[in-house]
């Protein structure tokens, strides 16, 4: 902590979910050096986390940066599929709106973050998290892939040494962990749970455990081939999460896509990512491509993907300019020639001037 807090200073700020990682503010309290805390109020917590967030604030004397959703975002997914639509369709969208995008919002305005992930947590998707690292899903203040420091301080610590550092501290902590509830999130998706559970099963608890993270952390999510390099995939044996799973795209196939580059007057412009869904590059700039599409949507851009791993590869390559993963092209209106985008900047606002500088 005090490495993380001394190398980044006002540029790294604590996540604080409201549960046992308030550790982290302890510890960073006993650095004696300043620190930013941030949290994600989603609309939908427990009234006990909330009355947490104020006692923490006053016994630290600090004030939390709250980062809230996009109202009109909030207002369009309830208003379309109601207000419990994850227990049906998955946690994944809602978390997007109400969570993951407003932690981009607020890493974007950082350098490194500090978390309190721990690899006992969910040994099906955190058993490898470690103290430090590159962020493989979010940018931060200088954009581009690399621009952001995820700091895991007690990736390597077991539950029961926080919970006695907290009470040998007199930290306090959320009423909800004396209720059964030992990880903690919104109130419709977090119950508690019984002695010998696993205390991420108190979350999400309708879908596969081996799912269970809401996007802050998608870069745990790892393939079960064991396949770490990027250059296998190519038989199709092995369980890859695919990528940019929105209805607001179009998925195209090997045919599609040989039509749409051979068409000359086209009806509308389309952007288009040849990606790998083992490509964490790809997977760094997924949620800000979601965004654009569904920022796009009606404006007359279609917005479209093409998996050209594999036996795509070399047809991507030929036909379509790929020289790595990911490879954006616009297909303008009138013009039968897609143009490139070079940048490494895979942020919405730098993807979306792309797109209105050639539509």
């Amino acid at each position: 902590m005090d490495k993380a807090l001394a190398k980044f200073g006002n540029d790294i700020a604590i996540a604080f979910s409201g549960a046992e990682d308030v550790a982290l503010i302890e510890y960073a309290r006993l650095t004696g050096r300043p620190f930013r805390v941030f949290s994600l109020d989603t609309g939908r917590l427990n009234p006990e986390t909330y009355q947490f967030f104020d006692t923490v604030e006053k016994h630290y004397g600090i004030r939390i940066e709250y980062m809230f959703p996009d109202a009109v975002e909030v207002q369009g997914l309830v208003r379309s599929k109601g207000l419990f639509s994850f227990y049906e369709d998955g946690h994944q969208e809602c978390c997007r709106v109400r969570k993951v995008r407003p932690l981009r919002r607020a890493l974007k305005g950082l350098r490194a973050w500090i978390t309190g992930q721990r690899k006992d947590q969910s040994p099906g998707t955190r058993a490898e998290v470690p103290v430090v690292q590159v962020d493989p899903s979010f940018e931060g203040l200088d954009g581009g892939v690399g621009s952001l420091v995820k700091w895991n301080p007690v990736a390597n610590v077991q539950g029961l040494d926080i919970w006695n550092f907290l009470r040998a501290m007199n930290v306090p902590v959320n009423s909800l962990h004396s209720k059964g509830y030992i990880s903690i999130g919104c109130e419709p998706c977090t119950r508690a749970v019984l002695p010998g559970q696993h205390e991420r099963e108190g979350r999400w608890w309708w879908e596969d455990a081996k799912a269970k993270e809401c996007g802050l952390h998608k870069g745990n999510l790892k393939q079960e081939d064991g396949n770490k390099n990027g250059n296998g995939h190519a038989n199709g044996t092995a369980t890859v999460s695919d990528l940019f799973d929105t209805q607001s795209l179009v998925t195209l196939t090997r045919t599609g896509m040989e039509n749409l580059a051979k068409l000359e007057n086209r009806k509308e412009p389309w952007l288009v990512v040849l990606y790998a869904p083992w490509c964490p590059f790809c997977e760094a700039m997924e949620g800000s491509y979601v965004e654009l599409a569904e920022k796009l949507a009606g404006s007359g851009v279609k917005v479209g993907k093409f998996n050209a791993d594999g036996d795509e590869k070399e047809f991507a390559k030929r036909e379509l300019q790929l020289g790595s993963f990911p490879t954006i092209l616009f297909f303008p209106k009138h013009s039968s020639q897609p143009i490139k985008y070079t940048s490494e900047k895979r942020d919405v606002d730098s993807l979306m001037a792309f797109v209105n500088a050639l539509r």
